[in-house]
């Protein structure tokens, strides 16, 4: 039998150990027993705090936790003992004053990134580089390396020590995907608890990709937060009020009726029929209009019919598609504008022309230097028609 005091905290999901549900919180936890003891405890380490366990559940996780962690980093300090000098004999001796401390124990900056940070600074720079020519070399985006994950997967690494055998292109694209899959199931099921409890908003959100489909998103909002929860291919679908109305009631019997407060679309008239057709037969549930849509479409009938909004949005169309078809000119603009770009006009919504206005207005400092300079009036451009 299982003879860890945490079991009796939880209760398993689909049969597996490694998916666990807590009792106080109804969390669904990835990972074992392991996550569940720091959950309880509230160390905050690699998962939540638990904000309804009971104060005594608690203290005794919180003590159990705390001795594991001081018999890992006294192992880490053994390891490296036989390394350090009599000169480092003040950092050891931090070091294991930092252990004893259990409100330091578990921060991220603890006593084994001490350890490193002394030891293994070589090393380190090595791996870095190593890390760095991985992007670059994969033109991966440097933003990731802000992410939580990236981070978490590093620490891990780093747990493990050498030896690590990375996961094959055939466990990335199968095994683990399928288990990442499950994972977010698990999550969905977990925000399915807070939509019974409060209620939730389904919303939609269209978009067009490269093969000039037309994609629809559907999310699920509650007081949680937003969650995603399918996309479909909506090019015949969203022709006719029917055809929405089908698709939308659809995902309201998936979600639950009982657990939907409204709808949220776009403000089209064939999604404000499907949201009327919907009211009629799910009395329970209102169909809203997208405000920012709503908005979208006030600005564009403000271009359309009047004629200064008209002419001013066609003028600075004008000024931003001239500079950005000429790569001199847009060199030059950088100059003046300290690096600055200009919001281009592109065939998409919420008054993507209104904004380029706005940003013209706030450099026309830099825009009236630029032109009047004189790198411009001795360019080939201020001879054209257009430049002129």
């Amino acid at each position: 039998g299982r003879t860890d005091s945490a079991w009796k905290h939880c209760v398993f999901v689909d049969g597996k150990t490694r998916n666990l549900r807590c009792k106080y919180s109804d969390k669904v936890l990835t990972g074992g027993v392991y996550r569940l003891k720091h959950h309880l405890a509230g160390t905050s380490k690699d998962v939540g705090a638990c904000v309804s366990v009971p104060e005594d559940v608690k203290k005794s996780m919180m003590d159990t936790v705390v001795n594991l962690q001081q018999i890992f980093l006294k192992k880490s300090i053994s390891r490296e003992e036989s390394s350090v000098g009599q000169t480092e004999s003040g950092i050891k001796r931090s070091i294991e004053e930092e252990i004893g401390n259990s409100s330091n124990i578990f921060k991220r900056k603890g006593s084994q990134s001490t350890i490193n940070a002394i030891f293994k600074k070589n090393d380190r720079e090595d791996a870095c580089q190593e890390i760095a020519r991985f992007f670059y070399n994969n033109a991966i985006p440097f933003n990731v390396a802000k992410s939580e994950e990236f981070k978490r997967m590093v620490e891990l690494i780093g747990r493990h020590g050498p030896g690590l055998k990375p996961p094959s292109y055939y466990e990335i694209r199968v095994k683990y995907l399928k288990q990442e899959v499950e994972k977010t199931n698990l999550i969905v099921e977990e925000h399915k608890l807070f939509w019974k409890k409060y209620g939730c908003t389904i919303m939609t959100d269209g978009w067009t990709d490269r093969k000039r489909r037309t994609i629809l998103n559907f999310l699920v909002n509650s007081p949680r937060e937003t969650v995603f929860l399918k996309s479909i291919d909506a090019s015949d679908i969203c022709k006719t009020a029917e055809k929405i109305f089908k698709m939308v009631d659809d995902i309201v019997e998936e979600v639950g009726e009982e657990d939907v407060i409204q709808i949220v679309t776009d403000n089209a008239a064939n999604y404000k029929a499907a949201g009327e057709l919907l009211m009629q037969k799910r009395k329970k549930l209102y169909w809203t209009p997208c405000a920012t849509h709503c908005i979208d479409l006030m600005l564009e009938d403000f271009e359309k019919k009047i004629p200064l909004h008209h002419d001013t949005i066609a003028n600075g169309k004008k000024i931003t598609t001239y500079i950005y078809s000429r790569t001199g000119l847009i060199s030059l603009l950088h100059k003046y504008s300290e690096g600055k770009d200009l919001i281009r006009p592109a065939n998409t919504r919420f008054a993507t022309s209104y904004l380029t206005l706005g940003c013209l207005n706030d450099n026309r400092g830099s825009l009236i230097k630029m032109f009047t300079s004189l790198e411009w009036q001795s360019s080939q451009f201020a001879k054209t028609r257009d430049g002129g």
